[in-house]
């Protein structure tokens, strides 16, 4: 087997189902309607709502929900093997990621550009709202939390990419002044930026004095700096200051002055990096080492490959991101099929190459199971057999492997940047959501939620870890992000389900993947609670924190699912306000 097979089919696939499907859903099912005025033109404010290109849109929408994710999930999903990891990612992505972005984006337009959790309390009722809001709060503390991690450990691991990433910033910045202003197209100047990004990432991967390596700068791995703290655990410490401060400024600047033009040259990359990937993959041919499917004894597929690969396949954090930003900056309505579907196409041809690029990285079907040799170990490692299988790809459009790792990294921490300041953002809009509920207003101005917000997020970074070391407090939380991020996504497509059916339309394409969705989540995470985080299982010893909260969220999950089947089965259909919810 070889990994061009996998390609073509998945490629195969994905064209098809936007091509015929998407269009089928757009025009049957949501009935998209070119003359509505969508929340961007209505609201206009020049700060969060502002009618904006659909391919702007779309760079922005896919780069925020792309991040790490679904290059992390699929990595480490392989563990069971390449064919269950593969059919997840290009079906899910087909019939149940593309439905639920394009669903959650016209749902918010069609309510005042509103969240996911508000929208929750005109369809099902006021208790829904507050306990979605409760679980996408827990949700975007993790993404904060543990992004801010990811960031920092690749600017240790790579520190040829943090020049690159940095000068970024002030590029996009440049592009958003110059084309609001002159009211110019943004995708010369974008291409220009991401030039200079790459001439800067090749230079820093070859003249060591570009490279911005902190842990040398305090004396080397083993030397010691302050209040006990080695080199690596203060340059953790500096990178996450350094990153709160940035996400503090960006998610409260006005969208057209950094992030738009970052995502738009963000979205660049990402076509620049799947080019370079693909085109690599089909010059070198290599051949799929990795057992297709493989048994295993301390984690069972089923069903946690569907928690596993969340962004990739469908992901509950995409329809905050649909609902929480994309929706305010929504030119037409037709637009949402573009941004909505193609954006979840674009993240699982990533998440393809990221299967393909692990799978064929190894020589030997022994080498790859000896790399994998618990569900664990594919945990810690599954980032880092991307980034070197991705450079290898890469070797075939003959770069250098020390410069296309560090393109691979400069790319994956753009998107995890993009993503970690898009949901601080997210952040801020549900405190402020929360003040307005509670009439707690100091809440809803721009600078207290955020400070609560970032605050929030450096606090739980802080927390005392694990053995990965100083900032990884994130990751006492991030068991419970998988079953969270799914449940959010099921409780999403419940949510337009319900929008359906008061239209009088077939509800049939949301119900099927919502039902599939949620029944596999809470299995999961039933599962969790009891054999994992209560020590139930074997060789497992409690942890009473992820217990407490992951029994909070599961059980106000099924509240919430009680209230909509009430909802449900006592309304008839076609009871909405009509075809604006407005």
């Amino acid at each position: 087997m070889y990994g061009i097979v996998l390609a073509v089919i998945g490629i195969i696939i994905f064209a098809l189902g936007y091509r015929y499907y998407s269009k089928f859903i757009a025009v049957r099912i949501y009935r998209l309607d070119p003359n509505f005025q969508t929340p961007a033109h209505r609201y206009r404010d020049g700060v969060d709502f502002v009618p904006t290109n659909k391919y702007v849109l779309w760079g922005h929408h896919f780069t925020s929900v792309a991040g790490a994710a679904p290059i992390l999930g699929p990595a480490i999903a392989v563990y069971w093997g390449w064919l269950p990891a593969f059919l997840w990612v290009v079906l899910g992505t087909v019939f149940a990621a593309g439905v639920h972005d394009f669903g959650a984006l016209v749902l918010s337009a069609r309510n005042k550009g509103q969240s996911v959790g508000t929208i929750a309390n005109r369809i099902i009722g006021r208790r829904a709202k507050l306990l979605f809001l409760f679980i996408i709060l827990i949700l975007v503390l993790m993404v904060n939390a543990v992004f801010a991690w990811v960031i920092s450990n690749l600017f240790i691991s790579f520190p040829a990419s943090v020049l690159a990433v940095f000068i970024q910033i002030p590029l996009a910045i440049w592009i958003g002044y110059t084309v609001h202003r002159r009211s110019k197209s943004m995708l010369l100047p974008s291409l220009a930026a991401l030039a200079v990004m790459y001439v800067t990432a090749v230079l820093a991967a070859n003249i060591p004095v570009l490279q911005i390596d902190l842990v040398s700068y305090f004396g080397g791995e083993e030397a010691t700096v302050a209040f006990g703290l080695d080199a690596t655990a203060m340059s953790f410490l500096v990178w996450i200051a350094i990153l709160m401060i940035y996400v503090y400024i960006a998610s409260t600047l006005p969208v057209w002055k950094l992030l738009q033009p970052r995502d738009y040259i963000n979205s660049h990359q990402l076509v620049v990096g799947l080019v370079i990937l693909y085109l690599g993959l089909f010059l070198t041919n290599p051949e799929v080492a990795a057992p297709a499917t493989r048994e295993v004894s301390d984690a069972s597929w089923f069903p946690l490959l569907f928690i596993t690969i969340a962004c990739g396949a469908i992901s509950g954090f995409h329809g905050l991101v649909a609902s929480g930003t994309s929706s305010k900056q929504l030119d037409r309505e037709p637009d949402a099929r573009f941004v909505g579907y193609f954006g979840a196409v674009g993240e699982g041809m990533l998440a393809l190459i990221s299967i393909i690029a692990v799978v064929t990285f190894f020589s030997t079907q022994d080498a790859f199971i000896g790399a994998y040799e618990s569900f664990t170990v594919a945990n810690a490692d599954g980032l880092g057999h991307f980034i070197t299988g991705a450079g290898q790809l890469a070797t075939g459009v003959f770069l250098p492997a020390g410069v296309a790792e560090t393109i691979v990294a400069v790319i994956v921490v753009s998107f995890a940047a993009t993503t970690l300041d898009t949901s601080v953002r997210l952040m801020r809009y549900i405190i402020s959501e929360i003040g307005q509920e509670y009439k707690a207003y100091a809440l809803t101005k721009k600078h207290v939620a955020t400070g609560i917000a970032v605050g929030a997020s450096t606090i739980l970074v802080l927390m005392p870890g694990d053995e990965r070391g100083m900032g990884a407090g994130g990751y006492l939380l991030w068991p419970l992000f998988g079953t969270s991020n799914q449940l959010l996504a099921g409780i999403t497509l419940l949510l337009i389900t319900i929008w359906l059916r008061r239209q009088g339309r077939n509800y049939l394409f949301t119900l099927i993947p919502m039902l599939f969705l949620l029944f596999m989540t809470l299995f999961a995470m039933i599962s969790q609670i009891i054999f994992e985080w209560l020590g139930l299982g074997a060789d497992q010893s409690p942890d009473y924190l992820l217990f407490v909260l992951g029994s909070i969220i599961m059980v106000f999950a099924i509240w919430i699912l009680l209230e909509a089947v009430n909802v449900f089965r006592k309304e008839p259909p076609n009871q909405g306000l009509g075809p604006d919810e407005d």
